[in-house]
């Protein structure tokens, strides 16, 4: 799950339905999303079939020529204000929409044209918007932290304790000890004072909810504003964009009017586009050629592969024909952390598959593999169980 964030009024909702072509809400005041909106967006990666001369059958993801589309769930949720974590604006309903994401892309405006409160105005700093979003969330964490500090005090082993009560955010051993080490807090019969509370909030965050930055509305502003906005971010990845232009490509796409792969520096036009419609299309394609592309999936591929660290695997049944037991060619495309192992994957197909697993057969090169095999991105397993 990727979650879109940010101050209101930043471009998220044009962002989400470009990713997603899903219809959110889409207007000039703050707080047009209320409700998170739901949606799935495509990260890509070259598909096996090219470089095995077969041609793939996919199950659960898309291929388009040679292209493996892999479905990412996407969430839009509301605005976030100054004071969020204390119920200001859309509160903390922002903040809980937002526990469930592996990453998070948050959304400014490179044009300065909205302000910390997403209010219209001109030369705003949107540094500032990083700094509050990241400074809520990471009250908002402490807060929960604080409200349980007496039940975790009663606990000796801190990680198991704060594992349990930060549970929906899915968090690793590592992620705990190492932001507790980082900050020289103990882990022991947890009893920390709000600056500790805070500092470790800060760092856990930064483990478990990796963020990407879209300079969004780069149509209405520079390359050379980009640049100079990535030089004062360099411990951040910066993305510039225009959610805008994708959208309306996606929606020219849907409707026949042109022919566009989301990511291409470029498009055809079709016969059927009015006089109107070569004129704006026109305009995006001059915009197209300065920039190269959108960037709108180019932050979907950074997110989903770059910071979270996701390789592709596809499981097999039948190591010779690399397909399944009906004999579709590369059904499925599985997204997997890096590290995974294959008794990693078996997990992922089926519990039972896993815990009688025997080992597995790297299908590109025919040969065993032991359950401890670590993956490669691209690879082509068979899991052999003695499960039925």
């Amino acid at each position: 799950m990727l979650g879109l964030i940010g101050a209101p009024n930043k471009g998220k909702s044009t962002i989400f339905s470009a990713m997603t072509l899903s219809q959110a809400d889409i207007a000039d005041y703050p707080f047009t999303t209320i409700n998170p909106n739901l949606g799935i967006a495509y990260a890509t990666k070259e598909c096996p079939e090219k470089e095995l001369g077969i041609k793939c059958n996919p199950r659960n993801s898309l291929c388009d020529n040679g292209t493996r589309k892999i479905p990412i769930n996407v969430t839009d949720v509301a605005g976030l204000i100054p004071g969020a974590h204390i119920g200001k604006g859309m509160g903390t309903q922002f903040l809980n929409d937002i526990i469930s994401a592996d990453a998070l892309i948050l959304v400014v405006d490179l044009s300065g044209e909205t302000d910390i409160q997403g209010r219209p105005g001109s030369n705003f700093n949107q540094k500032e918007d990083i700094r509050m979003v990241e400074e809520e969330l990471a009250n908002w964490l402490s807060g929960i932290i604080e409200k349980n500090m007496s039940s975790l005090s009663r606990k000796k082993d801190g990680i198991d304790a704060l594992a349990e009560l930060l549970s929906g955010f899915k968090p690793s051993e590592d992620q705990i000890r190492e932001s507790a080490e980082e900050n020289g807090i103990t882990l022991s019969n947890i009893s920390w004072n709000h600056e500790s509370s805070l500092r470790f909030s800060r760092s856990f965050l930064a483990r478990n909810k990796p963020i990407v930055i879209a300079a969004n509305k780069m149509d209405k502003s520079s390359k050379d504003a980009l640049e100079k906005f990535r030089k004062e971010l360099e411990d951040y990845t910066v993305i510039g964009c225009s959610g805008a232009i994708e959208l309306a490509l996606r929606k020219a796409a849907k409707s026949g009017i042109i022919t566009y792969n989301p990511g291409n520096s470029s498009f055809v036009m079709g016969p059927n586009a009015t006089e109107d419609q070569k004129r704006a299309l026109s305009y995006i394609s001059s915009y197209l050629k300065k920039n190269g592309s959108t960037g709108i999936h180019e932050i979907i591929n950074e997110t989903v592969f770059t910071l979270s660290h996701n390789i592709v695997v596809y499981p097999v049944e039948n190591e010779n024909k690399y397909a399944d037991s009906s004999g579709s060619i590369l059904p499925d495309a599985i997204l997997m952390a890096e590290g995974s192992t294959a008794l990693d994957l078996a997990e992922k197909i089926h519990t039972e598959i896993a815990a009688k697993m025997l080992y597995a057969i790297d299908a590109r090169n025919k040969i065993r593999v032991a359950k401890d095999y670590i993956l490669k991105d691209g690879d082509i397993i068979k899991i052999v169980s003695a499960a039925k």
